[in-house]
């Protein structure tokens, strides 16, 4: 079984949703951005991108949106996908940054802490249910769909800085 309950886990993943939703990051707003690898002459990233403009990756991005959860190092791990945009929380590290297509799907991801073990990654499967990511620090994150539904709906407001 795992050490943490289910119920901690999408707690989690409610946080990570709503450090993506509300794009909290550094006090440097340039900072944040990867850099963007859609070419701005008008031709697709990749073949195959789907016509989506913003380095998104097309089709196999899309299968990314959502939130998604599992375990490593016995800790959580919670990646929440919107419109590209990506919000993981893996132990004591909040990561921001987007979907990238760089010849494959990969996560392109900067730690607000400054961590660097889950900055690069590459998008090994995905069938839907089931989420593989290789790091390049080492790590590999297998992940499953979060049922959001089962989010407590009654969590406490962030205060404002």
């Amino acid at each position: 079984m795992d050490r943490f309950p289910r119920s901690v886990a999408l707690v989690a993943a409610g946080l990570v949703v709503a450090f993506a939703l509300t794009a909290c990051g550094s006090d440097d707003p340039a900072g944040d951005k990867a850099p963007d690898t859609a070419s701005s002459s008008g031709q697709p990233s990749s073949p195959g991108a789907g016509g989506e403009e913003g380095g998104s990756g097309g089709a196999d991005a899309a299968a990314l949106e959502g939130t998604w959860t599992g375990t490593a190092d016995g800790g959580p791990v919670t990646l929440s996908v919107a419109s590209g945009k990506v919000a993981l929380s893996a132990g004591r590290h909040i990561c921001q940054g987007e979907v990238k297509d760089m010849g494959g799907v990969m996560i392109a991801l900067k730690c607000l802490d400054g961590n660097t073990d889950r900055t690069m990654g590459s998008v090994e499967s995905n069938d839907g249910e089931k989420l593989v990511i290789s790091w390049e620090a080492g790590a590999e994150d297998t992940l499953s769909r979060a049922d959001l539904s089962e989010l407590p709906t009654d969590l406490p407001d962030v205060p404002a800085p």
